[in-house]
């Protein structure tokens, strides 16, 4: 009877601690490489986003130079001969935005970079507009931002004898950033986005 139990009896057997290591480390391995592909999804979509969200921005801030520009007159800087070199190439634009006959005064916008920081980038897009009566100065605005994390800027002005501003040309490079405000601020590891478009006074439409 003694020997029947025991034939019957069946001991359990646990996991050796070889097993729980090869376990453990088949475990930690397939975590590993699911966390690394869940991070390079990430940076991949957030590099999209900012991408597009910048372009985007890049896109309303141009339509809003072009637009200035189409309704300014009085243009500057310009060439000392513009029959001889018409274009001249500037960082900065400035031009009669407003008038008002009746009270002899007028607005000049002024579209130009100033130095920026770690959080706005190299650079950032601005403009001012000072005002003018009777000839005198009056006052001019804080600088306005238009854009953050700009890289590099360029107008082309093309003059004709007057000299008339007869086309302009705005070439910018900035830096991507996914951002809630309405400026763009400046990632450094990310792409540049180059932005170019041309604008006629409205005098030549």
């Amino acid at each position: 009877m003694t020997r029947s139990l025991r034939r019957n009896h069946r001991t359990a057997r646990a996991f050796s601690m070889v097993e729980l290591l090869i376990a453990l480390t088949i475990t930690a391995t397939l975590f590993a490489a699911t966390l690394g592909a869940l991070d390079t999804s990430f940076k991949s979509y957030k590099l999209t986003t900012e991408s597009a969200s910048t372009q985007v921005i890049a896109r309303i801030v141009m339509q809003r130079l072009t637009a200035m520009i189409r309704t300014g007159e009085e243009f500057g800087p310009y060439p000392i001969n513009p029959i001889a070199d018409p274009i001249i190439n500037s960082d900065s634009i400035e031009f009669v935005s407003s008038r008002d006959e009746a009270t002899n005064s007028w607005e000049v916008t002024t579209i130009s970079k100033i130095a920026g920081d770690a959080d706005t980038g190299p650079w950032r897009l601005v403009y001012e507009i000072a005002t003018f009566s009777n000839g005198s100065f009056v006052e001019e605005t804080d600088p306005i931002p238009l854009l953050d994390g700009l890289t590099e800027l360029q107008f082309s002005l093309e003059y004709e004898v007057g000299p008339r501003l007869r086309r302009a040309t705005i070439d910018m490079v900035i830096r991507p950033d996914d951002n809630d405000d309405n400026t763009v601020s400046v990632r450094m590891d990310a792409p540049h986005i180059r932005m170019v478009a041309s604008a006629t006074p409205r005098m030549y439409d």
